[in-house]
């Protein structure tokens, strides 16, 4: 079956009542994203499914010279047990909590074992497996796991110019003094650490780098850049770039949906008042480049009437982002109408951009794009998108839902799985 089979057509225009409508969809929307969840953990087993998909199906993750086909590598490989342990939530379902706990121990390995760890999203990586696996399950040894991996993390730090540095072997000097917008997702791993260990220093680092970030990654105009340079000897800002965007001045629509939820989430176990002003600025920008159907292409510049690829992973972090910056604005009107938006992006996604024959397709969520410039999976399902449009669908079918980004303790998520 070609991939034309599957998948639905996206809407011209936007459901009527989008945002009242959510609720009558939820529980349908729901159920086909916890089967989908339950049988690619019954095909993938103790193995990880690559990064996107190819033609509707998740393949193995491709063999290295240094690891084999399937194994626990790169930066993505933690959305999937997350996606296992959201359905848990929703379902109580104990087979998927054994395959989420043996993921751990995977990511445990992983880390111990320091493979593959030159990369600053060993916050996505770690906190969506390891933090998950304490607070869900009081799992030990995942909690130990979590800290070493914090620790590692700290090794990234430039203190010349108070950022985390983004990817690659740091004695390499062009991997240096380099940071990107999509780090705001890796600080709650961090900020979990202090919380764990009464240790300021985890948070000290993400008190400054997230001021870095707001400081010279967010632009005048409210969008942001995807990457930007420090000299790494002075400290010294440099310049602002992309390297997934359509250009060095343009908005990547992902790293805009990054800053939306990542600043909403460091106002909220920071307190900052910046933060949130920042993830407001980040919000409206977004909000007002959106095409009809609110779902935005892969870069914001593009408008109604483009031919360029959508981006249904972008509104998936957007839909998270704009009910986390909701629940903790202090404008009660501004906060409707985060909530609206975030409630209407993702009726448009289940509308338009699910598959409409879940069983003929292991992604949840179509028509998203990883790297278009490199023509990387362009117009397919991603791991990120999956994750973050279930985790909109949690939010919004468990009220009293306790987030992997917040610096919750077991007592508040509850050690025996009390939300499931």
């Amino acid at each position: 079956m070609s991939s034309t089979d599957v998948r639905a057509t996206a809407p011209t225009d936007p459901p009527p009542g989008a945002a009242r409508a959510l609720p009558a969809v939820l529980p349908g929307a729901v159920a086909a994203a916890v089967a989908t969840v339950r049988r690619n953990a019954t095909a993938f087993g103790a193995l990880y499914p690559d990064s996107t998909t190819r033609d509707d199906r998740y393949p193995l993750r491709p063999a290295t010279d240094e690891f084999a086909e399937g194994a626990n590598r790169d930066w993505t490989t933690s959305f999937w047990p997350g996606m296992q342990w959201l359905a848990v939530e929703l379902t109580g379902d104990e087979e998927l909590r054994a395959s989420a706990l043996r993921h751990a121990a995977d990511f445990a390995r992983r880390v111990h074992a320091g493979e593959d760890l030159d990369t600053h999203d060993l916050g996505f990586l770690y906190t969506l497996s390891c933090v998950n696996a304490w607070r869900l399950a009081g799992d030990e040894a995942a909690r130990d796991a979590a800290l070493a991996a914090a620790d590692h993390l700290l090794t990234r730090v430039l203190p010349s110019a108070g950022i985390i540095q983004a990817w690659g072997d740091l004695s390499d000097p062009a991997q240096r003094g380099r940071t990107i917008v999509d780090s705001l997702m890796n600080m709650p791993l961090l900020t979990w650490a202090t919380e764990t260990t009464g240790d300021r220093r985890y948070a000290d680092v993400v008190d400054r780098h997230v001021a870095q970030v707001r400081t010279h990654l967010l632009r005048d105009d409210d969008s942001t850049f995807h990457t930007f340079y420090w000299d790494p000897e002075s400290g010294e800002p440099l310049r602002g770039a992309t390297e997934q965007g359509a250009g060095d001045d343009s908005c990547w629509s992902r790293g805009q949906a990054w800053g939306i939820y990542g600043f909403a989430l460091h106002h909220r176990t920071s307190g900052d008042p910046d933060s949130l002003r920042a993830s407001e600025r980040c919000a409206d920008y977004f909000l007002a480049h959106l095409p009809t159907d609110g779902v935005p292409f892969w870069d914001l510049v593009y408008g109604d009437g483009s031919d360029a690829p959508r981006d249904s992973s972008s509104a998936a972090i957007a839909a998270c982002g704009l009910l986390e910056l909701a629940s903790v604005s202090q404008d009660t009107e501004r906060a409707a109408r985060y909530e609206a938006a975030g409630r209407e992006m993702l009726t448009a996604l289940v509308a338009g951009y699910t598959p409409a024959d879940a069983a003929a397709a292991d992604a949840l969520l179509l028509h998203a794009v990883y790297d278009a410039p490199k023509g990387k999976g362009v117009d397919e399902g991603c791991l990120w998108g999956d994750y973050y449009y279930l985790e909109a669908l949690t939010r919004l079918t468990l009220p009293d839902w306790v987030s992997p980004w917040w610096p919750a303790t077991r007592a508040d998520a509850g050690a025996d799985g009390e939300n499931a």
